[in-house]
């Protein structure tokens, strides 16, 4: 069964025609991963995300937008395009697109409007879409979110925003390739969509992806929007070309209905060589729409735009004006029902950055740990769990979480969310190791254990049990640290050579297995420095 059909877009053609000059906040944005020395191309993309409004009841009819129903029952007599039916605007998907524009940063207009998009797919009954094309719901605004950049360090990039629009959804077909036919299944027509349509500002397909992550985690943090990719709640459309630094952009091809974050990435990527495979070869880059196959990684041509389609666009007859309000001029409105934008803004949780500033300006952690834990499902309701019970510092906890839990869990393919270890166990064991008590490696063991096994115990007493406490003492290490001078006397030679921490790491390693990775290693090394030097010495 092959993937349903989607609505056509719009806002492609203006979007590149209108922008002839390089992204505002160019001299933030790292270079792409592919080789672009070779040519000095550079990518340009622009994304459209498709983001389907969680509510109970479509954008004009009552009927449920429940997932998974069965194949045409949630179809209403508006949503078949029965003659003599008439669209009722559902307030909840106005206050949805309200809520998500306060979010991106984005000018809100008082007075928007419907439109009519003419064109004919199977599973679009009424023959058009109702859109928003002149007026939108907000227009603007900006994103700030994390990017994890080629040399593998984290830093802050920020995108713009051209326009929100509330727009339906089409319905699906489906196609039976054995039988040679197409159903329709119109469960999806009419569903409230969200378009947040981006300014080309980005780079390469990890630019790109970081972003429509970060816009994931915005709209279920104000759950406007489930933001499953696998339920078709949110799908992606990426313009994509490349040019030389200082000169116009070039001819874009856009791809479409990428279903997952992977698939967005894969899709830039290639887009973005192939262009400049074609250009180096002498060859011009079309202007089309293309599809991408996840199996082989390329990107399918579908039709050219060469010849402009005309969508006849035209004032939905049968909607008035949407107009908002805020708190001074609420009062003039007599519907109770109607969106205020001052009560939204008032309302809105935490946002993501939101969170992570406050984990950096509070607890000063890394920007990477944020990263991780926003990032992460329930990772910072579970990391602020562990710090009701431990000791340690904000930081170290962080770090244990992203690096030895968060290790463990991806092995074994857990969610954070769905933890089998409580946050108190968790913060008996970050507090071991942040004392001393027992080493990095039995720590690490702990988590497996208490992650496979059904303990009852403390970790404390686990670790006794098992003989697992760091050994502390000076006068303990060092005869074992001086037995392994003793057997090895061609790595003494090199530490006196001038080849030190190659041969201090050398020795440290052996004297760690000596004590069955249970001597301390700062304390060990510090012992074999002062042997050492007194070697050197003589």
């Amino acid at each position: 069964m092959a993937a349903p059909m989607k609505i056509c877009r719009f806002r492609s053609c203006a979007l590149y025609s209108r922008i002839k000059s390089k992204p505002k906040h160019s001299h933030l944005y790292k270079h792409c991963r592919h080789n672009s020395t070779q040519e000095n191309w550079k990518g340009v993309i622009g994304l459209e995300i498709h983001a389907q409004i969680n509510t109970k009841s479509k954008l004009f009819s009552a009927s449920s937008t429940a997932f998974g129903a069965p194949t045409n029952t949630q179809v209403s007599i508006f949503d078949a395009a029965l003659p003599g039916t008439l669209p009722v605007l559902n307030g909840e998907c106005v206050r949805a697109g309200v809520k998500t524009a306060i979010a991106l940063n984005s000018k809100i207009n008082k007075v928007s409007k419907f439109d009519r998009k003419h064109y004919f797919y199977a599973d679009l009954p009424q023959g058009y879409q109702i859109t928003q094309q002149r007026q939108p719901l907000a227009v603007g605004g900006e994103v700030e979110y994390i990017l994890i950049d080629q040399n593998n360090r984290y830093v802050t990039k920020t995108a713009r925003i051209t326009q929100l629009q509330l727009e339906q959804d089409s319905g699906r077909s489906l196609h039976d390739e054995e039988g040679r036919q197409s159903l329709i299944d119109l469960n999806r027509a009419g569903i409230g969509l969200m378009e947040i349509v981006t300014e080309p500002d980005f780079e390469n397909g990890i630019d790109c992806s970081s972003f429509v992550r970060e816009v994931q985690l915005m709209m279920r943090q104000l759950q406007v929007c489930l933001g499953s990719f696998r339920e078709g709640a949110l799908r992606v459309d990426a313009n994509i070309s490349v040019h030389k630094p200082s000169e116009p952009l070039g001819v874009r091809s856009e791809v479409k209905n990428l279903g997952s974050l992977k698939d967005l990435r894969n899709a830039v990527d290639y887009e973005i060589k192939r262009q400049k495979s074609v250009l180096k070869n002498g060859g011009t880059v079309i202007n089309e729409t293309r599809t991408f196959d996840s199996e082989s990684g390329k990107t399918i041509p579908m039709r050219d735009k060469e010849r402009l389609q005309d969508y006849r666009f035209m004032p939905e007859p049968n909607l008035p004006p949407l107009y908002l309000y805020n708190n001074s001029t609420a009062a003039q409105s007599r519907d109770q029902n109607t969106t205020n934008i001052d009560e939204e803004i008032q309302n809105m949780p935490p946002l993501p950055r939101d969170v992570r500033n406050k984990l950096i300006n509070d607890y000063n952690l890394s920007l990477r740990n944020v990263y991780v834990l926003v990032n992460e499902d329930k990772g910072v309701t579970f990391f602020n769990e562990v710090m009701k019970y431990s000791n340690s510092p904000p930081n170290f906890i962080a770090n244990f979480i992203v690096n030895d839990l968060l290790g463990v869990f991806n092995a074994n393919d857990i969610k954070i969310r769905n933890s089998p270890i409580s946050p108190d166990i968790l913060a008996e064991i970050v507090d071991i190791k942040e004392s001393g008590y027992s080493t990095v490696a039995y720590c690490s063991q702990l988590v497996e254990l208490y992650l496979k096994q059904d303990i009852t115990e403390r970790p404390k007493t686990v670790v006794d049990n098992n003989g697992w406490r760091q050994i502390v003492d000076t006068e303990t290490l060092k005869p074992v640290c001086v037995k392994i001078l003793e057997e090895n006397p061609k790595l003494v030679k090199k530490y006196c050579k001038g080849k030190e921490d190659k041969a201090l790491s050398s020795l440290l390693m052996k004297a760690l297995n000596e004590t069955q990775m249970k001597g301390h290693p700062v304390l060990m090394k510090k012992i074999f420095t002062e042997l050492l030097e007194e070697q050197k010495q003589k």
